[in-house]
């Protein structure tokens, strides 16, 4: 039985990881980690979410132990000190943090010379097998092709555009041999010109509840497909990043994404 232990188990998709953790038949809640500081500590976890077990208290995330594996979903700044935590003690790491800048991704790279790690943006069956259709689509069109991706998310979102927009613009940037950062368009609102077709544009809505939904157009003339992917609920990504878990186990040290978790590659 996989021991699975979650840093920030109080916030929205911690409440919906420790959920998947304990309803997964091949994986165990080991516990549920909250800041030192918060009033959550020493409570019953079920108390937030009825599907925790009975018994389970949150826990202080600064005494992990007795667990197989980490999922980190927190913000970046909780991310780095959790990840010092699991290289100290030696524990494999699923990360789905977005928002991480290039010293972060350093950061990564390092660890993973220490600690099996899986990271990725999105945690969702669909959304890695959208990764790879986008790449098709990107391949099989002409050069005469405009290239533009949609996303939006809850009003709590802080980052834009988000961490699976960035990755579906990556994989259609690699399949089109472009330099992503070179071709990504976040801001037309100063430049009076027209749109080149080496570009990838991007563009974001914030608002309600929306859980998360984002679309890669391709447009030619006469014609435009759009590929799209909508989640309905945090348990897709939860469940995702269970099922994650389960693979990195007993894996040797490296950084691993979802694509190798599916065998997508």
């Amino acid at each position: 039985m996989n021991r699975i232990g979650v840093f920030g188990a109080n916030g929205r998709m911690g409440l919906a990881l420790v959920e998947a953790a304990h309803k997964n038949n091949n994986a165990e809640l080991g516990a549920a980690y909250v800041r030192s500081s918060s009033p959550l500590l020493n409570l019953a976890v079920n108390q937030l979410n009825s599907a925790a077990p009975v018994a389970m208290d949150f826990s202080d995330e600064r005494n992990v132990e007795d667990i197989d594996v980490l999922i980190d979903f927190t913000l970046p700044a909780g991310m780095r000190e959790h990840l010092k935590t699991a290289i100290k003690q030696k524990i494999p790491m699923v990360i789905g943090t977005t928002g991480l800048n290039d010293n972060d991704m350093q950061t990564l790279q390092a660890a993973a010379q220490h600690i099996p790690i899986v990271f990725a943006r999105n945690y969702s069956v669909g959304v890695n097998l959208l990764l790879n259709l986008v790449q098709t689509a990107a391949t099989k069109f002409g050069d005469d092709l405009d290239i533009e991706i949609f996303e939006a998310h809850h009003r709590h979102k802080i980052d834009a555009p988000s961490g699976t927009a960035l990755a579906i613009g990556e994989a259609i940037a690699e399949a089109k041999g472009w330099v992503h950062d070179d071709v990504a368009v976040f801001d037309r609102s100063q430049v009076e010109k027209e749109k080149s077709q080496n570009e990838i544009g991007y563009s974001v809505l914030r608002g309600g509840d929306i859980v998360g939904e984002h679309t890669a157009y391709f447009a030619t003339s006469g014609e435009r497909l759009e590929l799209t992917h909508k989640a309905s609920s945090r348990m897709t990504f939860a469940l995702g990043a269970v099922r994650a878990a389960g693979w990195l186990k007993n894996k040797p040290v490296g950084l691993y994404d979802m694509q190798d978790v599916l065998d997508l590659k």
